[in-house]
């Protein structure tokens, strides 16, 4: 298998095992704090273990390898958590999902304006068009709809935390995300423990609590963040791109919650945005690999 098909393999089964996040969530239905302790402590258990068997004596040293990026990782990841499952539970699905998607868009910005990288004016057009989307979204949820602003706000901090940390991943080439997402993990747990009301939950919430624990969390993440090594950024964000199409659909099949025009409509606007750019940046990285 080439490394490309391998990429594209293992970035697909990972947004694949994401996809019904929100849904499951949604379905367990308990506290914020309360879901994020078992979250985290399932990506960190997960994940550390999965390092123990495919490296044996080696995973310790890969898990010192991250030094303060790892930690900083793991505080930033509580804070997109925090703020992701506060959306989940206080906005539309669909408006949390595609306000995800705007991720690549404060990528781009702290690469402009904290990093000093020049940004191309392809992803100048792109922000523009994402930031329209995004008002409709807004606006829909403002005017009475059936969003939520404060919960369409907290998506907008989970992108912008996920910008962070990939940010930081990519300053740090030598720092495998692996290992710092269990520690991640970690930090999301410790930091939740003292919030949460109880760590019980009634019966018929273990079942979804313990898919996205053990399953949904760590091999998403762990999938998702393998990919890059084999894929260009374009692909990878092209096929994340994604899971703002199938979480929205299977909250309407099994919830019947309809997002509504206004969501509709800021969310093509969104991943149209999004698409057309990926698709001339994974355009221009094949002809530059063709000189």
């Amino acid at each position: 298998m080439s490394d490309y098909a391998r990429g594209l393999l293992i970035t697909l089964t990972g947004v694949l095992i994401l996809s019904p996040d929100v849904l499951l969530i949604r379905l367990a239905d308990i506290p914020e704090w309360t879901l994020l302790v078992w979250r985290g402590a399932g990506m960190a258990g997960m994940i550390g273990l999965w390092l123990i068997v495919r490296r044996g004596r080696s995973a310790w040293a890969a898990f010192r390898s991250v030094g303060l990026a790892g930690f900083a990782i793991g505080l930033i990841y509580t804070i997109g958590n925090v703020s992701f499952l506060y959306s989940v539970n206080h906005t539309l699905a669909a408006n949390t999902l595609f306000l995800l998607a705007t991720m690549p868009v404060f990528s781009a910005l702290i690469a402009r304006f904290v990093m000093g990288q020049p940004v191309a004016a392809r992803t100048c057009g792109t922000i523009g068009a994402v930031l329209f989307g995004v008002g409709l979204i807004a606006w829909g949820s403002a005017g009475g709809g059936q969003g939520d602003l404060p919960g369409d706000l907290a998506a907008v901090v989970t992108a912008l935390s996920w910008a962070v940390i990939f940010t930081i991943a990519a300053h740090k080439k030598r720092l495998s995300m692996v290992p710092a997402m269990a520690i991640a993990g970690a930090v999301a747990t410790l930091v939740a423990l003292p919030l949460a009301p109880s760590l019980t939950m009634p019966a018929e919430s273990v079942p979804y609590v313990a898919l996205i624990a053990l399953v949904i969390t760590p091999g998403a993440t762990a999938l998702l963040s393998l990919g890059p090594r084999y894929l260009p950024a374009a692909d990878v964000a092209l096929i994340m791109l994604l899971e703002a199409v199938f979480g929205p659909l299977l909250v309407w099949l099994v919830l019947a919650e309809f997002p509504g025009g206004w969501t509709l409509a800021g969310g093509a606007v969104v991943l149209g945005a999004l698409a057309s750019s990926n698709l001339a940046g994974l355009r221009d990285h094949r002809r530059a690999r063709a000189v």
